[in-house]
């Protein structure tokens, strides 16, 4: 998939803004001009929500009452419409290719984009909640029915939760039938995915890390045991508390270093070198498997990464074919990269240069 154009408005400190991007694209300016926020708007058209805040209200201009992104995707012959639009206080108005739409899922098929920004070390570093989210993103991508089998789960784990409180045992043995099914369903589809993506992992940590990174899905019960055995054993402390204590609600993505589990032993530097591996992986199956080219935003990455290191991204990047739209301060911090556009951004509008 690729942007041909985009609008944006009142998007932080952006009013309207209007891009017709090429395959690669460079955005610079001062800091607080509005970059991150360009940025920021692609990735709600893609996803439905921000990757700064999980707060719509926020990303609102302020003395606003609402904000839009819409953009024209091409794909194969076919050139889709998407857009989305909200109001405070409002839920979130989504069309894709001239219907609305109830759920952001809809426009992450047709704009499925990734950011790697200053803070993409959490991916290595925080809980297993955010690693769940990379993986699904994936699966999303290669699976076409892992959707619906993530709704029905999560679905059955709030229902399970609910009558953990007050259902006699008869119902309690229903749902743990229920969330058996849906469980191993929904982590064979991550596993199966896992596995497919260390092939990637392995070769682009070498090019970037100069080591193979390793990871391995957890699926959140033991693996000696079925799901049903593992509920049936925690019933009595899930009944205590209220909660479900085992499920892929409870998986994790463990990735190790130089034999080294990452998170928590090694370096801020290569958490993020590490987590630009995982990205970049998710990416390159997506080519490979579905032929899908993905948009990739990179948000001020020559401040973060020294210039050996970037040269090394750049060229991990080229045989991807991602649409790349990438932020710096002046194009000279970006020595032998090369943009089909340039984009100026000083406070909040947006001019092309190239």
């Amino acid at each position: 998939m690729t942007l041909a154009s985009v609008t944006a408005e009142n998007v932080r400190c952006l009013i309207r803004v209007h891009l017709e991007p090429a395959q690669s694209n460079l955005i610079y300016g001062e800091n607080a001009s509005g970059k991150t926020s360009l940025l920021e708007a692609l990735f709600i058209l893609g996803r439905g929500r921000s990757f700064r805040t999980p707060k719509r209200e926020k990303v609102v201009r302020d003395g606003e009452t609402g904000m839009m992104v819409a953009g024209v995707v091409v794909a194969g012959d076919r050139q889709i419409k998407v857009g989305i639009g909200f109001e405070r206080g409002k839920s979130p108005r989504i069309r894709v290719d001239g219907k609305d739409e109830t759920s952001a899922a809809a426009l992450a098929h047709w704009v499925p984009v990734q950011v790697i920004d200053p803070d993409i070390h959490q991916l290595v570093e925080q809980g297993p909640g955010v690693r769940r989210r990379y993986l699904d993103w994936g699966v999303f991508h290669v699976e076409p029915r892992f959707l619906d089998t993530w709704r029905r789960y999560h679905r059955i784990v709030r229902q399970r939760n609910a009558a953990l409180r007050d259902s006699s045992t008869v119902q309690l043995d229903a749902w743990d039938g229920e969330l058996s099914a849906a469980g191993e369903a929904l982590s064979a589809y991550r596993e199966r995915y896992t596995e497919r993506l260390a092939t990637h992992i392995g070769r682009l940590g070498r090019e970037l890390l100069g080591e193979e990174p390793v990871v391995e899905y957890r699926r959140g019960w033991p693996a000696e045991k079925s799901l049903r055995e593992a509920l049936s054993e925690t019933r009595t402390r899930d009944k205590k508390f209220g909660i479900t204590h085992v499920g892929s609600h409870r998986s994790d993505l463990i990735i190790s270093l130089a034999s080294k589990r990452a998170r928590g032993r090694v370096s801020r530097g290569q958490q993020k070198l590490l987590a630009a591996t995982l990205i970049l992986s998710q990416l390159s199956q997506l080519k490979a498997e579905r032929d899908v080219k993905s948009i990739l935003l990179l948000d001020d990455l020559s401040a973060e990464l020294d210039r050996g290191r970037l040269g090394r991204l750049r060229n991990v990047l080229a045989p991807l074919d991602a649409q790349v739209f990438m932020t710096a301060m002046d194009p000279d911090d970006l020595p032998g990269w090369e943009f089909g556009r340039v984009f100026h951004v000083e406070q909040g509008k947006v001019r092309s240069v190239v």
